[in-house]
């Protein structure tokens, strides 16, 4: 089945390192119900911008790659027979109904897990 990114973009993440549950909770349930679907094959939250570290060919800098009023939040992938029902249970995800927010789907091309994070 075909493989579709869903980048999450928001004015800031809402994982940052110290998140209590009750702040996560609304996304978590999200991720369980696409775990009960079967259609999520992984997902990653990130961490706040401020934790970011860019490299350019002139060094390093601390924060993110670009200044925007949204960014990437995190992602996930699905397993979806086309990109229809692939916007369909991406369309369910909690930053479409945020004022800032949103989603982004994109099919997948190539890659996957090279290493056993175990």
């Amino acid at each position: 089945m075909p493989h579709f990114a869903v980048l999450i973009y928001a004015d800031e993440s809402l994982h940052a390192l110290d998140a209590v549950d009750a702040e996560l909770a609304e996304n978590d349930r999200h991720a369980g119900d696409l775990q009960d679907s079967g259609s999520l094959t992984l997902a990653y939250a990130l961490t706040p911008r401020a934790a970011a570290v860019s490299i350019r060919r002139d060094g390093t800098a601390e924060g993110p790659f670009l200044q925007a009023d949204q960014f990437v939040a995190g992602f996930y992938v699905l397993d979806a027979p086309d990109v229809d029902a692939a916007v369909a249970l991406a369309r369910l995800n909690p930053a479409v109904r945020t004022a800032t927010g949103g989603v982004e789907v994109r099919p997948v091309h190539s890659g996957g897990v090279t290493a056993d994070s175990a």
